[in-house]
């Protein structure tokens, strides 16, 4: 992989974990364990941490004691009153790190190994799975995002009707006692259809980012990708909004793949002429 694609994946999933850490506690976290955390953390008094202390884009207030080393990225250490720490302090970053990054959390959000907050590591995990999904099913990917380009309504609608219909459809499998077995098939081919709907978008909202930020140029299918998983993925982590945003989606994403299963491409079918592909070297096709 080429330099500039590892460059484009740091970027877009350290930006999405700053839209997660967004959602910060508006006070600095009571810890009483060693560990790692993402934004400010506070030994209280009289409490004696066991172990090192690292904290990234937050601070660190010392008025226990701390029993290691504290490590500050991002953030400063602030030993108060008789706050002791019996290791080194470590401290990089601080408000030059809140000035480049304004939007990296100055207050408290454990991702400790006690308490963790897996959601971007569940959201990164999806990603990797659409990504594999993309790399397997490249052509039926551009189908769908041609789909999504020329008749989102439609792919909502059919999404809909796709999702709507799961259930029924099971249920009359199982009546027949014979198909049952069909009804792993089905939720196989659903599965299959939600992660390659959402490569569908995610290259398209990619493509549309890139080409915003440099008109000039038309990324590869695999930069878009990765760049429209970190935004999609940004967008589910944030509070409400990423539930509609998750539901979208699915809803979206499946119905844009059914779609090209129908014979003919309804994006040529009303006389329109056909809108330019996603660009860039051609990916393998199995």
């Amino acid at each position: 992989m080429k330099t500039r694609y590892l460059f484009f994946l740091l970027i877009a999933f350290v930006f999405a974990a700053f839209v997660s850490f967004g959602t910060a506690q508006a006070a600095p976290r009571s810890i009483y364990h060693g560990g790692n955390y993402f934004g400010s953390v506070d030994v209280p008094a009289g409490q004696v941490v066991e172990g090192d202390l690292n904290v990234v884009f937050g601070n660190a207030t010392i008025e226990g004691t701390v029993n290691g080393d504290v490590n500050v990225l991002g953030g400063s250490i602030d030993t108060r009153g008789g706050g002791t720490v019996t290791g080194e302090q470590h401290a990089v970053g601080g408000d030059v790190a809140q000035s480049i990054v304004p939007w990296a959390p100055s207050e408290g959000y454990s991702t400790s190994i006690y308490a963790p907050d897996n959601r971007l590591w569940w959201r990164v995990a999806w990603d990797v799975v659409v990504l594999v999904f993309f790399l397997i099913f490249p052509l039926r990917t551009r189908m769908a995002v041609d789909r999504l380009e020329h008749h989102p309504a439609l792919a909502s609608a059919v999404g809909l009707f796709g999702w709507v219909a799961v259930v029924p459809l099971a249920i009359l499998l199982a009546i027949t006692l014979v198909l049952i077995p069909l009804i792993f098939v089905e939720a196989i081919a659903v599965t299959a259809g939600v992660f390659i709907g959402t490569a569908a978008l995610a290259l398209l909202v990619g493509r549309r980012f890139y080409e915003l930020v440099q008109p000039n140029a038309t990324p590869t299918p695999l930069v878009a990708l990765i760049l429209g998983l970190a935004l999609v993925t940004a967008a589910q982590l944030v509070p409400v909004v990423g539930v509609f945003v998750t539901l979208l989606a699915a809803l979206i994403g499946l119905g844009a793949v059914m779609l090209t299963f129908v014979s003919g491409s309804p994006a040529t079918g009303n006389g329109m002429p056909p809108r330019a592909t996603i660009g860039g070297p051609p990916m393998p096709i199995g």
